[in-house]
């Protein structure tokens, strides 16, 4: 077996101390000259040393690892957002682990204990919501700590938001304006009261009121993904159909495009479509796809600089909710 190289063996080759190797390595380069910079690196690639990450962290109480517990990795927002907190924190010299809790607020729980044990210096969760005592007990703990997307009235804790009634309205005002009033949207299943769900079926309804339209409680509604083409299909089979539907999120906008394409109804004549989050295929989709767009890298880039500072134990002015507004990108669909 191949003997582990170590920080004495480094020290030995480059002519130096063990704590002048271990400086190095933790960057303190204040009292070190340029030629000792050099032999340590030299030395380092020619033995190959890997320093040992566990004991670092374990002595200097830091990991420079964060944990990033996503509710559902199957959305493109999901995906796109975790690439903007990557690179935020690439650029700070941490290291991200991404777990993926399926809506299931038990594996939310394994994920978070799982972490911990590994030592993470912070965690970015997508909240199911339900583990209301776990996010209650890491605050008690001032263990960094941020939310994304959806919030938990129960917990005190930074979150970052789109500001979904918003986005539900530029749906809304986009369909009066192009001379529709038989209304709809359909998200993903409310039973767990999930924000951007109830908060988009809310917004949707406070707009319909404001520009005069029905408010069809039938086209309104919360369902599980596994349910959607039942929903969708009940829907538009009754009497006086809906002549335009809002889909909550990307998931549920290719349930209803799907239902569309089998059931050859012509988007927009037969049923005019809008999209909230602003998927990739949505300019390329013919007829193109109109959708509200979400600044992802903007929340990304916010959520990890909030837990940075928390991690620094910088002065927060408040833990409060910071909402992004949403953007209304026209195409054809409508």
């Amino acid at each position: 077996m191949m003997k582990r190289v170590t920080m004495a063996d480094v020290a030995k080759e480059a002519g130096v101390s063990k704590s002048t190797v271990s400086q190095y390595l933790n960057q303190r380069y204040e009292f070190m000259g340029e030629k000792t910079k050099k032999r340590i690196e030299e030395a380092i690639g020619k033995l190959g040393y890997q320093p040992n990450m566990v004991a670092r962290s374990l002595k200097q109480k830091s990991s420079t690892t964060i944990g990033v517990i996503v509710a559902n990795i199957s959305h493109e927002f999901s995906t796109r957002i975790i690439q903007a907190i990557e690179a935020q924190f690439h650029q700070a010299d941490y290291h991200v682990i991404v777990c993926n809790a399926e809506d299931k607020p038990e594996k939310e729980k394994k994920y978070i204990d799982m972490l911990l044990a590994k030592q993470v210096d912070g965690l970015i969760i997508f909240p199911t919501s339900t583990n209301v005592n776990v996010y209650n007990e890491l605050n008690l703990q001032d263990f960094p700590l941020v939310f994304l997307d959806r919030s938990v009235p129960e917990v005190d804790v930074p979150t970052i938001m789109l500001d979904n009634k918003q986005a539900a309205c530029l749906a809304v005002q986009e369909l009066y304006q192009k001379g529709y009033e038989m209304l709809g949207i359909l998200t993903n299943s409310t039973e767990y009261n999930v924000t951007p769900r109830v908060e988009r079926i809310e917004g949707f309804k406070q707009a319909c009121r404001k520009y005069g339209l029905p408010v069809q409680e039938k086209f309104i509604q919360g369902v599980a993904l596994e349910n959607m083409t039942e929903k969708i299909h009940s829907i538009m089979i009754g009497e006086d159909p809906p002549d335009a539907l809002v889909a909550g999120n990307d998931l549920v906008l290719m349930e209803i495009l799907t239902y569309a394409r089998d059931h050859h109804l012509r988007i927009p004549e037969d049923l005019a479509i809008i999209g909230i989050d602003d998927i990739s295929f949505a300019s390329i989709y013919n007829p193109a796809i109109t959708t509200i767009a979400q600044p992802v890298e903007k929340m990304g880039h916010k959520a990890a600089t909030l837990l940075i500072s928390k991690i620094a134990k910088q002065k927060q002015t408040q833990d409060e909710i910071v909402r992004f507004p949403a953007t209304l990108i026209s195409r054809s669909s409508c």
